[in-house]
C-alpha cells in the first residue's frame, strides 16, 4: 500500500492497517522529499516520495490511501483513476459498454459529425450513436444549479469570426479519453469554434474544472471538411460482439 499524506493523522492510518495483518505499507508520499524521508524514517516505512504523482509511478504500489487534507482527496483520487485506468487499456470506458460520451469526446469520435447554424440555435449531430448536442444562442445565461447530463448545458455568442461556447450542468465522473481521464460535475468548459479556411475548423477546449485538475488546461481540436458524404445510422450495440473481449490486462 501507498499513504498519500503523513501528517497528522498518516500515522495513525498506518497503524491501524498494519493491525490488519496483512497490508504491507510499502512508500509514504509528502509535499517535500525531505518532509517524505523524514516520516518514512519515522515509520519505517521503505520508500518516500515528495509528490503524490511520483508515489504513483511506484510499480510496488498497489492500493493508495489518502490522509491528505480533503480538498486534496478528489484531486490524487483522479490521478490514481486515471493510471489504472490506462494500465487496463480502457476497459471500463462507459463508452465501450455504449453510454453516451459526452460534450468533449462528441468532437473526438472517428465517426463523422454536422454542424447546424440556426438564428438562435447551434447544433453538432454525431453519427456516433444517433446522438445530438444543442448550443442555445439566444443571450439567456448558464443555469446556476442545472440538472447533470451527459452533454451539459451550454451557450453561445459570437466574437468576430470565433463562436464562445460555455458549458457546465455535466455528470460527475465523465471520461473525457480512452484513458479515463474525468470531469466532474463542478466542471465549466470553454469552447472557440473558428473555421480557418474553406476546409479546416479549429476548435480551442479550455477545461476548468477544480475538484480534479490543478488549474484550467486548454487543447485545440482541428476538423476537416468532408465533402459528398452526409451522416450514417451508427449505434454500438448493433451487431456488438467486442465487449466480452474488454478484458484489461
Amino acid at each position: 500500500m501507498g499513504l498519500v499524506g503523513a501528517g497528522f493523522v498518516g500515522p495513525h492510518h498506518i497503524d491501524a492497517v498494519r493491525r490488519l495483518g496483512f497490508v504491507d505499507v510499502v512508500a509514504i508520499a509528502c509535499s517535500s522529499d525531505e518532509s517524505g524521508r523524514e516520516k518514512a524514517e519515522a515509520l519505517g516505512v521503505r520508500q518516500s516520495y515528495g509528490s503524490y504523482q511520483a508515489l504513483l509511478d511506484d510499480p510496488d504500489v498497489q492500493v493508495v490511501h489518502i490522509a491528505a487534507p480533503n480538498h486534496l482527496h478528489y484531486e490524487v483520487t483522479s490521478a490514481a483513476l486515471v493510471k489504472e485506468r490506462t494500465a487496463q487499456l480502457g476497459r471500463d470506458d462507459p463508452v465501450g459498454f455504449c453510454k453516451p460520451g459526452g460534450a468533449l469526446r462528441i468532437l473526438t469520435f472517428p465517426p463523422y459529425r454536422k454542424f447546424l447554424q440556426l438564428p438562435d440555435l447551434f447544433v453538432i449531430l454525431s453519427e456516433r450513436d444517433v446522438t445530438y448536442r444543442q448550443i442555445f444562442m439566444d443571450g439567456r445565461s448558464l443555469p446556476v444549479d442545472p440538472t447533470p447530463t451527459f452533454n451539459g448545458y451550454s451557450i453561445g455568442a459570437w466574437n468576430g469570426d470565433t463562436l464562445v461556447v460555455t458549458s457546465n450542468g455535466f455528470r460527475d465522473g465523465t471520461w473525457i479519453d480512452r484513458n479515463g481521464s474525468p470531469m466532474s460535475d463542478a466542471a465549466k468548459l470553454t469552447e472557440r469554434f473558428r473555421r480557418v479556411n474553406y476546409g479546416r475548423l479549429d476548435i480551442d477546449v479550455t477545461l476548468d474544472d477544480p475538484k480534479v485538475y490543478t488549474r484550467p488546461w486548454t487543447v485545440t481540436l482541428t476538423q476537416r471538411l468532408v465533402l459528398d458524404t452526409d451522416l450514417l445510422d451508427y449505434h454500438c450495440t448493433d451487431n456488438e460482439r467486442d465487449s466480452k473481449h474488454m478484458v484489461g490486462k
